[in-house]
C-alpha cells in the first residue's frame, strides 16, 4: 500500500495543506509516516497559538518549525497565535520572518469580522501570506454572512476557508447550527457564493467536514468541483496514524476527489496545482 501510494505520488504529485503535530498526541514519527503512507510530497503544518491546542491538543509553533526543519523538502508551516492577545503581532511577525509562508489554522472564539481578526488580516497582508480559518457556527470564527465584507475590505489577502460552517453553507439551505448536514445540497449557499464572486476567497477540503461536502450528494460535488476546480485544495486534517483505510480521512478524501472531479486535470488542480500557485510553493 505504501509503495502504491509512492508510486501514484510520483505521477500525480500530492500537496496537503492541513496537518498538525501533536494532533491528539500523535507522535512526529507517526506523523511522518501517515504523510508517507497516504501519498503526500508536501504537507504544510499548522500549529496551535500559545493557549489552547486548536482544541485537539496540536503542537505550536515551534513544533511545525522544529518538524520543517528536519524534513525541509517534505513540511512547510505556518504561524499562529490567538488573535486577541497583546503578543498577536509580535509573535505572528517573528515566524513570518524566519519561515513561516501562512497564518493558521485561525481557530479561535471571535467573531470572523471583529478587530481582533483584522488585525489577522492586516498581518497577512503587510506579510503577502494567506490566512487558513475555521468556521464553526457560534464557536469559531463566527459571522460567516457577513465575511464577505472582509474579502472586500482586504482583496488583496488570500483567505482559505475550512470547517464544519464554512463547507455547510455549499448549501443555500443550510441551518447553521447543524455541524454535518446530509442530504441532497441546493446551490448558492454562502460558501458557494464566496468561492464563486471573490478571486481571494479559496477552500480546504480537509477534515469530516469537506469530506461530508462532497459525499453527501455526489450529483451536487460533481458540479461542484468542476465549477470551483480552480479555488479548492486537498488537505487532510486527521489524526490516526495510518494513512490509509476508512480511519483515514485524507485517503477517503483523496479518493472521493479522484472519483468526482471532472477530469485528470482538475483533480491535478486540487491535489496538487492550486496549493502550488495559492501558497507561492517552489516549483
Amino acid at each position: 500500500m505504501a509503495c502504491a501510494a509512492a508510486a501514484r505520488a510520483a505521477s500525480e504529485p500530492l500537496i496537503d495543506i492541513h496537518q498538525h503535530t501533536n494532533y491528539h498526541d500523535r507522535t512526529d514519527e507517526q506523523l511522518v509516516n501517515h504523510q508517507r503512507v497516504m501519498g503526500a510530497a508536501l504537507t504544510v503544518l499548522l500549529p496551535a497559538g500559545s493557549r489552547y491546542g486548536l482544541a485537539a491538543n496540536c503542537g505550536g509553533n515551534d513544533t511545525v518549525v522544529a518538524l520543517a526543519k528536519r524534513y525541509p523538502k517534505n513540511y512547510v508551516y505556518f504561524a499562529n497565535e490567538l488573535p486577541d492577545i497583546p503578543e498577536t503581532k509580535r509573535v505572528l511577525e517573528k515566524y513570518l520572518n524566519s519561515g513561516a509562508i501562512g497564518i493558521g489554522e485561525q481557530k479561535f472564539h471571535v467573531e470572523c469580522d471583529s478587530p481582533a481578526m483584522q488585525l489577522i488580516y492586516d498581518i497577512a497582508k503587510a506579510h503577502d501570506v494567506p490566512v487558513l480559518m475555521h468556521f464553526q457556527h457560534d464557536a469559531y470564527n463566527m459571522g460567516i454572512e457577513r465575511f464577505y465584507r472582509m474579502a472586500e475590505k482586504y482583496p488583496t489577502v488570500t483567505f482559505i476557508g475550512h470547517a464544519q460552517t464554512f463547507w455547510g453553507n455549499i448549501d443555500k439551505n443550510h441551518v447553521q447550527n447543524i455541524m454535518y448536514p446530509k442530504g441532497p445540497v441546493t446551490p448558492g449557499g454562502i460558501t458557494d457564493r464566496l468561492l464563486s464572486d471573490y478571486p481571494n476567497v479559496y477552500g480546504d477540503l480537509s477534515a469530516g467536514s469537506g469530506l461530508n461536502a462532497l459525499t453527501r450528494d455526489e450529483d451536487h460535488a460533481r458540479d461542484f468541483l468542476k465549477r470551483h476546480q480552480n479555488k479548492l485544495m486537498f488537505g487532510s486534517d486527521c489524526e490516526d496514524a495510518a494513512g490509509t483505510g476508512a480511519k483515514c480521512i485524507g485517503a477517503s478524501q483523496i479518493a472521493a476527489i479522484r472519483r468526482l472531479a471532472p477530469d485528470g486535470a482538475a483533480i491535478r488542480k486540487i491535489l496538487h496545482d492550486n496549493a502550488r500557485r495559492v501558497l507561492k510553493l517552489p516549483s
